[in-house]
């Protein structure tokens, strides 16, 4: 079964600078709601958003254990939306753009 989502929808999701940071702290593996709205300094409902495309197509998983929301990153299926060929281009505009706002 084929998979069906947007990439450039997914490369912007990851891109934007709050989600990139929950992002990175997914990186090391699960963690819950609470902690990633600390860390990001906005609410677990806003955390959630922020994922729901994610989380719909299966790049972050979403659990409950014990009324805890945990989620965890799909490492490698992250990795090869932004090693896709396909998606070079559209990667490093969203870099630049991400820079943009930094700068």
């Amino acid at each position: 079964m084929e998979e069906t989502f947007d990439r450039e929808k997914v490369v912007d999701c990851m891109f934007d600078p709050i989600t990139s940071l929950i992002l990175a702290e997914l990186e090391d593996g699960e963690k819950e709601c609470s902690f990633l709205s600390q860390q990001s300094s906005i609410s677990e409902s806003e955390v959630l958003e922020r994922l729901s495309y994610l989380i719909e197509h299966e790049f972050i998983s979403k659990n409950s254990d014990d009324g805890k929301c945990l989620l965890t990153a799909n490492s490698e299926k992250l990795t090869t939306i932004v090693e896709n060929s396909e998606n070079f281009d559209a990667t490093l505009n969203s870099l630049e753009k991400m820079d943009s706002y930094l700068n």
